[in-house]
């Protein structure tokens, strides 16, 4: 079933064509990932599907009752908003109906006696009985739990940018939609979260769009993908790699026409060299067809970004950690860590968001001193730093000046002589768009922008801190390539699972309280080795209980028989489930009598869920043991 329908759209802003003549549908069980340049229009595009944004010109239809969720790339909490209110945002009954219910229960902690807390308590407790909305309360903390939020109570405004995305993520997914919108969902999420929101995606029954530039996610949960690229909208069924295949063939297709069109065109000119007249119909005809040729547009460019940057000479010695630690407060970042830098290194920084990879990079940088130990950076290192922080950009600045301010021509790789302008063009950052103030430009661009003022200084080692945040996937495939032929170090902080495969030939995977594992080889390397350690320890665990079961075992015509502690527990353990099953009709009886107060239901409702988890586990060994005891008397007889 279609749920929306795009016919015609057409957006422009002042002089930028973003689309032109655009359409699109999307139907229920699709999930499509929209990709393109940065400033191609993709979030805007986003948004007037969304009802957020309107198009110039164009038609709408959506499905009767359509429910959308959208998350934006930018959060929009208030400040006295605390995590588990954010989450449960919008205007439906569930989540005004959440939202209410959260508040009351903080209120009741700070004052467990008010009668009229307790009475708000009991009726919104009874309406979540009817809309069904513990189900929702539930998955919220679950999410926000796997999205690495855990206090539920915090203030919004306190936490770090990355972490207010990830509650506006948990507050899109737990809503009840037809569609989900994501604008780069994958931003500020480490590599095992991002593996999880596949795994939730994939399982979701609802259509999805959504803009990101993780190639292995849109590879693992797309199944179609939308380009957008100068104004138009190609659709290439199936998944990243399947549509870098349909890409391909249609753009050898397009170059076929084209090579036609040119040859028709010779022929046609050849003729109309000759001495043509328009006088009869057939000449006139053919005349005709001449222009039709040559006004004909066939756009079988490949624009993408070039990055041909120079660097300079790099000596033997580069960089050498000598036994750093770093701590915040109580907590260990870096302890005791040495390694000593070479030319070939490129290193893939990992692990979850927290445990201190920007920090190494600032360490690195000398924009931050390690609390014992020391960096050493070699006299011909000339570092260029691709950091998360590029917020002092003056954005009154034009696009050429900011660029200007590093280098007004530099040398390529090849020796050519370019200048800051020309470079721009190279980053597609065309003449009109080189004056125009950064202030004009999309996130994405502005990124694109910072990156190649980095490379423009021409440096031999490279830190790279999160690049594949904001940059689309043209720039990192182009970035990638760059990395290959750089006869300098590359040190990156990534995320990007399919970045690090192609540019790492070593992870420094930091695992917390300080410990930094380092291995040889790219990401996908790292993560196999590391499903091997856990086969090998699943392994020598199921090994370990073969043998405990062999050691009971009647072998070598040795007698099965209970251990001392498994006899006892044998006969206790019909009187134990009795007495614990007591307790929980106890404790049931108590929870009917304490409804209105609401400490005291709390800690019932507590000691239920403890009494019943002892319960299954009594049951469990009762399954256990009487099991054991008849092998035991089968084989003594």
């Amino acid at each position: 079933m279609n749920l929306i329908s795009l016919e015609n759209i057409n957006k422009s802003y002042g002089e930028k064509i973003l689309f032109n003549d655009i359409s699109l549908g999307i139907n229920e069980g699709q999930k499509i990932g929209l990709i393109g340049v940065n400033g191609t229009g993709k979030s805007t595009l986003l948004k007037i599907i969304a009802g957020i944004d309107t198009a110039d010109t164009g038609k709408i239809i959506k499905k009767n009752k359509l429910r959308i969720e959208y998350l934006s790339q930018s959060t929009n909490f208030t400040k006295d908003d605390r995590v588990i209110e954010a989450v449960f945002k919008g205007n439906s009954p569930i989540m005004i109906l959440l939202r209410e219910y959260e508040k009351v229960v903080e209120k009741l902690s700070k004052n467990p006696q008010d009668t009229i807390l307790q009475s708000d308590f009991n009726r919104l407790s009874e309406k979540m009985d009817t809309l069904e909305a513990w189900n929702i309360e539930s998955d919220a903390k679950t999410i926000l739990t796997k999205l690495g939020i855990n206090n539920f109570e915090d203030n919004v405004e306190k936490l770090s940018g990355g972490q207010r995305k990830r509650i506006a993520l948990a507050g899109a997914l737990i809503s009840p939609c037809d569609l989900l919108i994501l604008d780069e969902p994958t931003n500020h999420i480490d590599d095992e979260t991002v593996s999880w929101l596949e795994n939730y995606l994939n399982g979701r029954k609802g259509s999805v769009i959504m803009i990101t530039h993780d190639r292995y996610f849109l590879d693992r949960v797309a199944n179609e993908i939308l380009e957008l690229y100068k104004g138009k909208l190609y659709s290439y069924e199936g998944n990243y790699s399947k549509y870098l295949e349909s890409k391909l063939d249609r753009l050898s297709k397009m170059e076929a026409k084209e090579e036609k069109r040119q040859n028709l065109i010779r022929n046609e000119l050849k003729w109309i060299r000759r001495g043509a007249k328009a006088r009869s119909t057939k000449q006139k005809a053919r005349l005709d067809r001449f222009k039709s040729l040559t006004d004909e547009n066939i756009d079988i460019s490949n624009e993408k970004v070039e990055i041909s940057v120079g660097n300079t000479r790099l000596g033997k010695k580069i960089i050498e950690i000598d036994n750093i630690s770093m701590k915040f407060q109580d907590e260990v970042l870096i302890s005791d860590f040495s390694y000593i830098i070479g030319k070939e290194d490129r290193i893939g920084i990992v692990g979850p968001n927290g445990m201190g990879k920007s920090t190494f990079l600032n360490i690195i940088s000398g924009k931050l001193k390690p609390v014992s130990g020391c960096v050493e950076i070699g006299e011909t290192v000339k570092l260029g730093y691709f950091s998360q922080e590029y917020r002092d950009i003056d954005e009154s600045l034009r696009v050429i000046d900011y660029i200007k301010e590093t280098a007004e021509y530099m040398r390529t790789s090849d020796g050519t002589l370019i200048s800051a302008s020309q470079m721009l063009e190279k980053f597609l950052f065309p003449g009109v768009l080189q004056y125009s103030p950064i202030s004009k430009l999309s996130g994405g661009e502005k990124r694109r922008l910072y990156l190649l003022k980095v490379l423009m200084d021409a440096p031999n080692v490279l830190l790279l801190d999160e690049p594949t945040n904001d940059l689309d996937i043209e720039t990192l495939t182009i970035l990638e390539e760059y990395i290959e032929e750089f006869t300098g170090t590359v040190i990156a902080v990534s995320h990007d699972r399919y970045f690090l495969d192609k540019i790492s030939n070593k992870i420094f995977a930091f695992e917390g309280n300080g410990k930094i594992l380092e291995h040889t080889g790219n990401y996908t390397d790292y993560i196999n080795f590391h499903n091997t350690i856990d086969e090998e320890k699943d392994s020598k665990a199921k090994k370990q209980v073969k043998q405990e079961k062999e050691h009971r075992g009647n072998k070598r015509g040795k007698m099965l028989k209970f251990t001392f502690k498994e006899q006892k527990e044998y006969e206790e353990i019909d009187s134990n489930i009795s007495n614990t099953e007591s307790t929980l009709e106890e404790i049931n009886k108590e929870i009917s009598k304490s409804s209105s107060d609401y400490v005291v239901l709390q800690e019932l409702m507590n000691k239920k869920e403890e009494t019943e988890n002892y319960l299954n586990y009594l049951l469990d060994r009762w399954v256990y043991l009487n099991d054991l005891a008849e092998k035991i008397n089968n084989k003594n007889g």
